[in-house]
């Protein structure tokens, strides 16, 4: 119900009632939730957000897959609300740049199984017949494309949720202060009274860090401006029927878009300058001429933009009848990543936020956040929009203004895979920094850290491997890439190579408790010997993954955990949120710089730098475990373990002599041939010659361990988080496998060698889609050079079917078929299958 007085208390308290606020009281009050409160600032239906101005059509194909599934749900759930309307859409290319980009576009819509179809000018003109054909070179065409009304979605929502009885809605109503007890969220404050409530959930859009901030939390996002006009009366669409029955066109190359509203057309743009805002500075209900988003036009902002648009179709926006009769600077959230944020505030527990919700995504992201809520897991894999994820430095306004500042007119841009950054950069610096900037290196970000991707220095050694290198012809292909990374990949794997690895994100769990909540955590045996080191899978209760990560046991009651930089917020979280009494978890990683040394030349390099050579021999330093060592007059704890197949260690030093075990292993490894390498070869080519898995490409909350080729030999008979789950899969035949395959020929229709990147899909040997046990479609998860195999290799999840070695499938790559073979069908490595690099049994290769 509705109502004016606001409840003393409630079990949950949702601030915001847009559709991402209405999404989530509906699904809550479905999960059993049955004390529900419900505010906002302004009146119902239309309390003044984004939801109520947002061009709400709905493309569903993005390259992000995450995405994508919460798109699709939201429209499953729009579609069974009656509130949607399918109209198709035209994603229209002016550049061959972008018709090759439309073709990447094709391959994500095979990928994730939704209709599309490239077009020529004169397909597009039937399809709008107001498009000037001359302007254009083809289209990208989705028939399900269409629009939803927002507003009557959440009311219909919301009402769902009252009329159970487990919601209360109040509107009109002000937050003006958090309290926070113990570091848990206890009361809201608002110029109606003070409500408690031990769950509070932030979704109210463009105010979202205002509120976050009076409980001491950060939601990284910023107000940004949108220009929208409306011009009509159009001729041409006055005699249609209806709101919309044209498609919608997005002229992407003017990162512009056509939308047809009754006999208007609206012209949107994301082709101005980035007009970003602080929500303290977004005016009350009160000041505001139409409602708080919607504020004044920046006429000079759009003019261009209105130019092309009448470039594109002059007949219907040239119309003298025509006029502008609405125009707007709408508010929108952008996010320094361009991803949601959502989940429980790593700051304050019981404070939620569900924010930086688009229209497309808004049921989906309700229904994930309340199954998140309810359960502790969402369906749908949220990975990428936790909130946890941000570092404290991604959560300073200058950081999220910066990069949202970039990002705005990336909107409708063309992205690759790799693209760096340019805004907020050098922020986290390894000690090795300056030596790493005279040997040439090319940095990639990532976490906020300047990593090497490549060495200047090493290109001599392009010479020395030749053709070995595998060097890349097309310009996209080769883009944010070095042939230098497989040069110094080979090299590696000849005599040895030294890499930066500070952007590990380390924490210690500490306490009496320590191996309970570690046991409780990781599914590897962690009540191991002082001195092991332990990789394991974490895991939800489902039994899909968590994280995969290394833990070193350096006491009886001492565990260090390693973690990669990109996830290490997000593990920091879930393990102090797992973490019994008596055992406490402190970060580390500002404390710790850690350098890997790996190849047939490791040893004699690292035993030329300390007193006692045989501490570090196969036999003494065995694989899986760690020791502190002395190199010189420096402190060193090395660790038997390897992500690249070769043998070595990780070395951990205080940050502040990281530098020194740098330049004395740089200059140690120069008689011997080893060089700098870069990460390229670390997550790239080192790891897929090894089939080695990585979270986010080939784990995540979807996959199992049988699936991944993960099963224990052995499960332990302690506890865990998910043992359930992986009992229960055990003995059942998997519905997907994970397979490595290999690229038969690349030789493209121009005669040009390509090379897949990752996402694309895998198909039967002539074309024809594929889906596995879950109903997904095959793609290809991970994409890498393998130098040493002479072979470009990927990784996807195959139909159990096609799950044989030696099957002959495609992979379509910007929209033409390349063969490729299945080599690998579950954890055996394509290079040294046996390990006998890894244990440095060298002279046993090949025997």
């Amino acid at each position: 119900m509705s109502t004016s007085a606001l409840p003393d208390r409630c079990d949950v308290l949702v601030i915001g009632a847009g559709i991402v606020g209405n999404a989530l009281v509906h699904h809550l009050a479905r999960l059993g939730w049955t004390d529900i409160v419900q505010i906002d600032k302004g009146p119902l239906p239309n309390p003044g957000g984004s939801t109520g101005h947002a061009s709400n059509f709905i493309f569903p194909v993005d390259h992000s897959r995450e995405i994508t599934d919460l798109t699709l749900d939201s429209v499953r759930q729009y579609r069974e609300l009656g509130v949607f309307t399918e109209s198709g859409g035209i994603e229209v290319a002016r550049t061959e740049e972008r018709m090759e980009e439309l073709r990447r576009r094709m391959s994500s819509a095979r990928a994730w199984g939704i209709e599309s179809r490239l077009v020529t000018p004169a397909e597009i003109v039937e399809l709008v017949p107001f498009v000037d054909p001359d302007v254009v070179v083809g289209g990208f065409y989705t028939p399900s494309v269409g629009v939803v009304d927002s507003l009557r979605a959440g009311t219909l929502m919301r009402e769902a949720a009252q009329a159970t009885g487990a919601l209360a809605t109040v509107p009109n109503v002000e937050v003006t202060g958090m309290s926070v007890e113990r570091g848990r969220i206890r009361a809201v404050e608002t110029d109606r009274g003070t409500i408690e409530a031990p769950v509070v959930v932030i979704a109210c859009g463009v105010w979202s860090p205002k509120l976050a901030r009076m409980a001491g939390a950060h939601i990284p996002l910023t107000p940004a401006v949108h220009q929208m006009i409306s011009v009509g009366p159009c001729a041409p669409l006055a005699a249609t029927d209806g709101e919309i029955s044209v498609p919608i066109v997005r002229d992407m190359d003017t990162f512009c878009y056509e939308r047809q509203h009754g006999s208007d057309m609206e012209v949107g743009s994301y082709a101005h300058r980035a007009i970003l805002h602080e929500p303290e500075e977004i005016p009350s209900i009160a000041q505001a001429k139409l409602s708080p988003t919607e504020m004044p036009f920046t006429e000079d902002d759009f003019d261009p933009q209105l130019e092309q648009a009448l470039e594109l179709m002059p007949e219907l926006l040239g119309d003298e009848r025509a006029e502008i009769r609405y125009a707007i600077n709408g508010l929108l959230s952008l996010t320094p990543d361009g991803a949601p944020v959502l989940g429980e505030t790593p700051e304050v527990g019981g404070l939620w936020s569900c924010a930086a919700v688009w229209i497309k995504e808004g049921p989906g992201v309700g229904r994930a956040v309340a199954e998140w809520m309810t359960h502790g897991h969402p369906e749908i894999d949220l990975g990428h929009s936790d909130i946890a994820r941000f570092y404290p430095h991604q959560r300073t306004r200058a950081h999220i203004r910066a990069r949202t500042g970039e990002a705005f007119n990336k909107t409708y841009g063309i992205v690759h895979p790799a693209e760096q950054w340019s805004s907020s950069r050098s922020i986290r610096l390894s000690p090795m920094h300056a030596s790493q900037r005279e040997l040439g290196a090319v940095f990639h970000e990532a976490a906020g850290w300047e990593r090497p991707q490549w060495y200047a220095s090493n290109e001599p050694l392009l010479e020395e491997f030749g053709e070995a290198v595998m060097p890349r012809e097309h310009e996209w292909d080769a883009r944010w890439w070095s042939p230098i990374i497989n040069a110094e990949h080979l090299a590696m794997r000849a005599r040895g190579g030294i890499v930066d690895l500070t952007a590990f994100a380390i924490f210690d769990v500490l306490g009496p408790a320590a191996l309970e909540g570690i046991q409780r955590i990781v599914v590897a045996q962690a009540d191991v010997a002082i001195g092991r080191v332990v990789y394991t899978p974490v895991l939800d209760e489902t039994g899909g993954f968590r994280s995969d990560l290394t833990v070193m046991r350096l006491g009886h009651d001492h565990f260090r955990v390693v973690t990669g930089g990109a996830h290490g917020m997000v593990d920091k979280k879930w393990f102090a949120d797992h973490l019994p009494e008596g055992a406490s978890l402190v970060d580390l990683t500002s404390a710790y710089s850690t350098i890997g040394v790996w190849g047939p030349r490791a040893s004699e390099v690292l035993a030329g730098l300390v007193d006692r050579p045989d501490d570090l021999s196969p036999e003494t330093l065995r694989f899986g475990t760690c020791r502190l060592i002395e190199v010189g007059d420096l402190s060193v704890l090395a660790s038997r373990i390897s992500y690249v197949g070769e043998f070595g260690w990780e070395l951990y030093v205080p940050i502040e002599t990281g530098a020194q075990l740098w330049e004395r292993l740089i200059e140690a490894g120069r008689p011997h041939g080893v060089v700098p390498v870069g990460i390229g070869v670390y997550t790239a080519t080192g790891r897929i010659e090894k089939g080695y898995r990585a979270y986010g490409a080939e784990l995540d909350a979807e996959r199992t361990l049988s699936e991944t080729g993960m099963e224990r030999p052995r499960i332990k008979d302690a506890d865990f988080i998910g043992k359930e789950a992986v009992l229960a899969q055990a003995g059942q035949p998997p519905k997907a496998v994970l397979c490595t395959l290999t690229v038969d020929d690349h030789t493209s229709a121009s005669r040009v060698k390509r090379y897949m990147l990752g996402g694309e899909p895998v198909l039967g040997p002539d074309g024809e889609q594929l889906t596995d046990g879950h109903g997904h479609h095959p793609y290809v998860t991970s994409a890498a050079s393998a130098p040493s195999l002479g072979k470009h290799v990927l990784m996807a999840f195959l139909p159990p079917e096609q799950a044989v070695v030696g099957t002959g499938l495609t992979v379509s790559y910007m929209e033409e078929l390349y063969p490729v073979t299945v080599a690998g069908v579950d954890a055996t490595p394509l290079l040294d299958p046996e390990n006998l690099r890894v244990k440095g049994r060298y002279a046993e290769e090949g025997a």
